[in-house]
């Protein structure tokens, strides 16, 4: 196990975590000018930051559902959610952007018995259809605001530009992928190590995006109920945490605020403390949003986001760890079953027919 993933690590991890939000509370509860938002705090409605631990619950279980949909329809529920809830807490406690959690099913994956391929090309249709979701939402919004079905677009500039960059995303990314699909015949039959790792990492790129479109062109029931799931319920756990301190952003501000927000937690930084915060309260700055309420639920929303899947994913991979000691290549039914059989064309006047005797 990769020593960035080991328990010991971990454990560490959601210690510190806890240290900060003990720090960041005081600093709450004595800061100078922070009244008004100790106020808020401490007038918050407790019935809706409990129905915002249910729904991070929802967008966790939508997790593994897509998860399972893009790796392995056939492997087994338990273990699609002991190592889906596993990344989900390696996202929340590691320094790595988000990676942290595809490297942690990928060793888990391969050492359950899937190949390297298979887990290279799937990681990255995973990532791209986790993606699509939060951007096609930006440019559904955007597009919204631009026929005027949604109002109060009080930063027009960043609405728009945050749209057009998203359109442009989803035009390159498979054009992208479509180039490297084209492997030149210098760079097939180079021997070397450097040039075989760069192979792979091309060829999961290519085939990993078209494995995602052909996923989306199926119709793939667990893909889009996992994708708009995902991000559907935890944007609705901000929007709670708004409502448990008595404000209600428009739909529109709450949503984009919300997805462009979400770009501030990809700072290195553990469970993108401070990046995400940073983030969403810039971006509701910048629509015009009281602050204070702003402030309160944007911390609400990220201690929930935070924990909620950090102790659930926690205890699923003490779980995978079991199972993967306990099971000899659990995910080996996700491979073919056989590799295809080559025919040979034989002589004319030559019998096929076995030996006899």
């Amino acid at each position: 196990m990769p020593d960035e993933l080991s328990p010991r690590r971990l454990r560490r991890r959601l210690l510190q975590f806890a240290l900060v939000g003990l720090v960041i509370a005081i600093v709450v509860l004595v800061g100078p000018g922070l009244g008004d938002l100790r106020h808020r705090l401490a007038h918050a409605k407790p019935s809706w930051l409990i129905a915002g631990v249910g729904l991070e619950v929802l967008s966790a279980v939508s997790y593994v559902v897509i998860f399972r949909a893009v790796f392995c329809p056939r492997m087994s529920w338990r273990l699609s959610y002991q190592i889906a809830m596993s990344e989900l807490a390696a996202n929340s406690v590691l320094s790595l952007s988000g990676t942290g959690g595809l490297a942690l099913g990928a060793w888990a994956l391969h050492r359950g018995g899937m190949s390297a391929e298979h887990i290279g090309r799937r990681t990255v249709a995973f990532f791209f259809l986790t993606s699509l979701a939060n951007v096609a939402a930006v440019i559904v919004f955007a597009a919204l605001f631009a026929v005027g079905v949604l109002r109060h677009n009080r930063d027009a500039p960043l609405t728009y530009g945050a749209g057009a960059a998203s359109l442009a995303a989803i035009v390159l990314v498979p054009a992208l992928a479509a180039l490297l699909m084209r492997e030149p015949e210098a760079v097939r039959a180079d021997p070397g190590r450097f040039a075989a790792a760069a192979r792979f990492v091309r060829r999961s790129l290519a085939y990993g995006v078209r494995d995602a479109l052909l996923l989306l062109r199926k119709g793939s029931a667990g893909v889009v109920i996992g994708a708009v799931g995902t991000v559907g319920f935890d944007l609705a756990v901000l929007g709670v945490c708004f409502r448990a301190f008595g404000y209600t952003p428009p739909i529109g501000v709450l949503v984009l605020g919300y997805l462009i927000g979400q770009l501030g937690g990809n700072l290195p930084v553990p469970g993108g403390i401070g990046g995400l915060d940073a983030g969403m309260i810039g971006v509701f700055a910048l629509y015009h949003q009281p602050l204070v309420p702003t402030t309160a639920a944007v911390l609400a929303y990220h201690a929930i986001a935070l924990w909620v899947p950090g102790l659930l994913g926690s205890l699923a991979f003490v779980r995978l760890r079991d199972t993967l000691r306990r099971e000899a290549q659990p995910a080996a039914m996700c491979m073919p079953l056989a590799a295809p059989i080559e025919t040979v064309q034989l002589p004319a006047g030559v019998s096929g027919g076995g030996a006899r005797g």
